[in-house]
């Protein structure tokens, strides 16, 4: 059979959305559980403290929502493509890129998990071609098919593809480190771009380990730039679905406003639903918005003192005034950007309509 890659392409496409759709409660209870438990936390070298035994239990309902947010996504773009067998083989793929794995405790997160979801979509689609006895088929769907789907794609991952990923984010990590002599507005805008190009992902988690060693140096202020920039990318798409309603469902809209809330708190993941959706748009725009914001809290010596980011945390930074005008500003062009990048709802469905009647 000829590779057909439109119709690869439309496919893909269709499970990005179903993975999204999926995944969507898990992102909004826990993030709304968090947002409940840790406004109500104090600063602490270790981050917001949360001491009331009814909120911690808040706290950890909202950690377990996220928790399995990526495998539902993972396991949900699995779906799309083969059906029921594929579930739990992406389910259990995505868990694996959200967690360490090896020696080197590597952890590519929904990324990875996207392109697991992918893969074991294809494989258990392959697998559920295969001719069996007939004696075998009533156990394909529910053993054979998941159990090599799994095999394959999460050994595939462990020995194959975690470790290029890794070698992908110590590149990253090196390029930062020698940044450090470098303009102040230029190593806070690549903090800032590269804290929300996967919104808490691998990379994002390299930028916090990037700034946590400097601050074991004595050197808090990329550490302000990167607390800064993890709270644009949900905020920018809280005030673009605010200002630009007409480009967004009503699904998304109200999206928004939890986004909006994961963002003062300086939860980046707010943003994954919007980004899966139209990477092609949202990825650019809270790049830039957020290197604008984290390279204005490095040319005015924004420092944070704890590894939290979002402005609960305004108490534990030096430069208060300029740690919210950086954010309020990059927040801004993000939504600013998205607003002349996005389509209107309405124009793409005269555009599809339109299309369909010439076709008739």
């Amino acid at each position: 059979m000829a590779f057909n890659g439109k119709k690869i392409g439309e496919e893909l496409k269709k499970a990005f959305s179903t993975g999204v759709s999926y995944m969507l409660p898990s992102v909004v209870v826990g993030g709304i559980f968090l947002a409940i438990a840790l406004a109500s936390g104090k600063p602490s070298d270790d981050g917001m403290l949360v001491t009331n035994p009814f909120l911690q239990n808040l706290n950890t309902i909202g950690a377990a929502g996220f928790a399995m947010m990526i495998p539902i996504l993972a396991g949900y773009i699995a779906y799309s493509i083969a059906g029921k067998p594929g579930l739990v083989p992406g389910m259990i793929a995505g868990f694996i890129a959200n967690n360490p794995v090896g020696d080197g405790g590597i952890q590519t997160g929904f990324i990875g998990a996207m392109i697991l979801g992918i893969i074991s979509g294809y494989i258990a689609n392959y697998v559920r071609k295969w001719k069996v006895p007939n004696t075998l088929r009533t156990i394909m769907p529910i053993l054979i098919i998941p159990m090599i789907t799994t095999f394959i794609t999460c050994m595939g991952y462990i020995y194959i593809l975690a470790q290029p990923l890794a070698s992908m984010v110590d590149g990253l990590i090196k390029l930062m480190s020698s940044l450090q002599g470098g303009s102040a507005l230029i190593l806070g805008a690549a903090i800032g771009a590269f804290t929300a190009i996967d919104m808490g992902g691998p990379i994002n988690k390299s930028m916090t380990a990037f700034t946590l060693a400097l601050m074991a140096e004595g050197i808090f202020e990329p550490n302000g730039a990167h607390r800064i920039a993890v709270a644009i990318p949900p905020l920018g798409m809280a005030l673009s679905t605010f200002i630009s309603r007409r480009k967004y469902t009503k699904e998304e809209r109200g999206l928004g406003v939890s986004a909006g809330f994961m963002g003062l708190i300086g939860i980046t993941e707010g943003a994954i639903p919007f980004a899966i959706k139209d990477m092609k748009r949202v990825v650019p725009a809270i790049m830039i918005g957020s290197a604008v914001g984290g390279g204005l809290g490095m040319l005015h010596n924004v420092s944070t003192f704890i590894p939290h980011g979002g402005l609960i945390v305004i108490g534990a930074v030096d430069g208060k005034l300029w740690f919210f005008l950086s954010m309020l500003i990059g927040t801004v062009v993000t939504a600013g950007i998205l607003h002349l990048l996005k389509p209107n709802i309405e124009e793409n469905a005269t555009s599809e309509d339109s299309k369909e009647k010439k076709v008739g």
